[in-house]
């Protein structure tokens, strides 16, 4: 028998930790160090050892050097909860109250099961008469108290990201005590965290029914289901914890938020406004309220909005990036020195890095920086790659699932059938691409509605995988082949009525949901006579484009050149089969078609979707609506050459995206200028 070198590496660094992990549970800090240093010495990056390190060395007062392992620590697991709750600790124990509260703050976000900094954050806010925030910690602490240790060090694992061994050890638990709703809750928590947020949606409506008046089981099962965009029963929910805890100012902002995403955004601002009288210092609430600034198209409120965040919280990157996502703000010196020495903290939560790094790419292109301003946008993907799950390959078998499946015999076999509205007007495509602006110009005839990025035909693609295991295809879209004519005709009557809350009184409507190109077998099934336009957009300018934008979530594939070109070979040869198949069921309207010759493709789109021209679809600039797209302000204005070419500067570092890219998709002088 063989026995490997790292296996007996393993084997003594797993004994080695054992020992130390035991010193200082026994409080023999000085014979736990010695163990950690000769480990340190040839692991030096080791997570587990550079915490103990960190705890022993604050408990023997070594303060510099506990700061150092917790450094160190931060640059390998910036994420890691308890590693801001030593943070805190060493704060602390050095007379920095006000920086400890900080790190306790930002240990409970990341890790809400972390007890001691719980009670420290009490002790100070009782201390200095915040009643609200005292009692808040306090009732995490009580709660706390009463879990059982197994869960607490399963709520401890979860949160730092071992999934797997949470979720085996949380069925564990549950198989014993299945009626336990924390560990219900901890259970949809790593459902939600890979996806499945059915399962998370099951088990937390079981949850709250078991406890109807826990506020914090009932807000997550309302973050699910806005997760899921079942606004109707989102804002049931928190309107409940409204009336359940009327002073509570938390719940208060999520309804706000639940306004602004039901599409009423001046009464958001009403909301937003009330809590913030009551706590001038709400970064997060000035936040959301510029956002609803910016949707209604009050771009200098919005400014005021975000500024006013950040002065106050100024590592709140989210505020930065909004400044930057209006893309026609310009920061100053100040404020671009400001983000460079956050995005340089090591006690900084990936999220708002993330936030820095993609505002300080904007900025600095706007000053011609571009090499910063490309190296910016690097380290910004590469964050959010990080902490995703995509898969090219998986993607590309799910695009090609369409392919193989709905083939023009499919649709011949299957025959008539679906809902015979005429009332949806889908604009799908890839994000960036132009269908913000085909959107606000449809918008602005008199006969169209514009809504929003509706998931309703992907949520009922998901519901047409069936029982699917994690990481897997699913049914869908083989499930499509044994859909009866009653079952097409309802799920297109039920699309109908549950975007109904999004509509006015036009006669039809817009769905703007990028993504529904991979669906469009199943839009024609359930309604046969939608029509359908694809955005289409030159893919270098796309694709950079997709680059350079932080989305809210799933747009996964924009966080890597490599991924976005691939993916949009992947959308132009689906795209390609739907319009054999389906022949002259879809509309392509290049966005560079849209910048040269306006008024033709304009009327183009018209005749298409069955209208009469309108004027008002040319001026569509001058249409007062909310838009909740990065592209707001851009559409606000007339159409210009601005957004073509601006992957140029940046030529020298895209041979990733040039070397995925189909060839024929692209014009020869652009590979030239991009090789030279």
């Amino acid at each position: 028998m063989v026995v490997n070198k790292v296996d007996i590496d393993d084997a003594n660094l797993k004994v080695d930790l054992s020992d130390a992990t035991q010193a200082v549970k026994e409080n023999r800090f000085e014979e736990a160090l010695k163990l950690l240093n000769v480990i340190l010495k040839e692991y030096p990056d080791n997570i587990d050892s550079l915490y103990l390190a960190a705890v022993s060395t604050r408990y023997l007062k070594q303060f510099k050097e506990s700061q150092i392992h917790i450094e160190n620590l931060l640059r390998n697991a910036p994420d890691m909860g308890r590693a801001y709750q030593e943070l805190g600790h060493l704060n602390r124990d050095i007379g920095k109250d006000e920086k400890a509260v900080m790190h306790y703050r930002q240990a409970c976000e990341l890790n809400p099961a972390l007890m001691a900094s719980w009670n420290f954050l009490y002790k100070y806010f009782d201390r200095n008469n915040n009643k609200p925030a005292a009692d808040h910690a306090l009732e995490q602490i009580q709660k706390l108290k009463s879990l059982p240790a197994s869960l607490l060090y399963i709520d401890q694992i979860l949160n730092e990201g071992r999934l797997g061994l949470a979720e085996q050890k949380c069925r564990a638990f549950l198989k014993k005590n299945p009626t336990h709703t924390y560990a219900m809750s901890l259970l949809a928590e790593i459902a939600n965290r890979l996806g499945y947020f059915d399962d998370a949606e099951f088990l937390l409506e079981k949850a709250v029914e078991f406890k109807p008046n826990d506020g914090d089981l009932r807000m997550k099962y309302a973050a699910v289901l806005r997760k899921k965009q079942k606004f109707l029963q989102t804002m049931e929910q928190v309107d409940i914890l409204c009336e359940q805890y009327p002073k509570n100012l938390s719940y208060q902002a999520q309804k706000a938020s639940e306004t602004m995403q039901n599409g009423d955004h001046k009464e958001a601002i009403n909301l937003l406004n009330d809590i913030l009288e009551k706590n001038p210092y709400n970064f997060s609430c000035l936040t959301s309220r510029g956002h609803a600034q910016k949707t209604l198209g009050q771009t200098n409120e919005a400014i005021n909005s975000y500024q006013s965040a950040y002065q106050i919280k100024p590592d709140h990157g989210e505020a930065f990036f909004s400044l930057a996502n209006l893309k026609t703000y310009t920061f100053s010196r100040q404020e671009l020195d400001s983000m460079r020495k956050q995005v340089n903290r090591v006690d900084l939560c990936q999220r708002d890095k993330a936030y820095f790094h993609f505002a300080l790419a904007q900025g600095c292109e706007v000053n011609g920086e571009f090499e910063e301003a490309f190296f910016h946008l690097v380290q910004g993907n590469q964050i959010k790659n990080g902490q995703s799950l995509y898969s090219i390959e998986r993607m590309d078998k799910e695009l090609q699932a369409q392919i193989d499946v709905c083939d023009a015999s499919f649709f011949k076999d299957l025959g008539e059938g679906g809902c015979d509205t005429r009332e949806p007007i889908f604009i799908l495509g890839l994000p960036r691409a132009g269908s913000t602006l085909i959107e606000q110009v449809l918008a602005s005839h008199s006969q169209i509605d514009g809504t929003l990025e509706l998931p309703n035909i992907m949520s009922i693609a998901q519901s047409l995988r069936g029982d699917d295991i994690y990481g897997q295809l699913g049914n869908y879209p083989r499930s499509m082949k044994s859909i009866s004519a009653e079952e097409r005709k309802s799920l297109g009557e039920s699309y109908i009525k549950d975007t109904q809350i999004h509509r006015k009184d036009a006669p039809m409507f817009t769905d703007k949901m990028p993504n529904n190109f991979r669906h469009i077998g199943l839009i024609h099934l359930i309604m046969p006579n939608a029509k359908i336009i694809d955005a289409r957009r030159y893919p270098l300018d796309c694709c950079f484009s997709m680059f350079k934008q932080l989305f809210a979530q799933g747009q996964e594939f924009t966080y890597g050149l490599k991924e976005a070109g691939s993916y949009y070979n992947s959308y132009v040869k689906l795209m390609d089969h739907w319009e054999r198949v389906l022949p002259g069921k879809i509309l392509r309207v290049n966005n560079e078609d849209m910048v040269d010759d306006l008024e033709g493709q304009v009327k183009r789109i018209l005749e298409f979707v069955e209208v009469p021209f309108e004027e008002q679809c040319i001026s569509f600039y001058k249409t007062e609506r909310s838009i909740r797209t990065p592209s707001s302000e851009q559409v606000r204005k007339p159409v210009n050459k601005e957004g073509m070419g601006r992957w140029k500067p940046y030529a020298k570092y895209l041979t990733p995206l040039l070397e995925v890219l189909d060839e024929d998709l692209l014009e020869p002088e652009d590979i030239h200028f991009i090789n030279s």
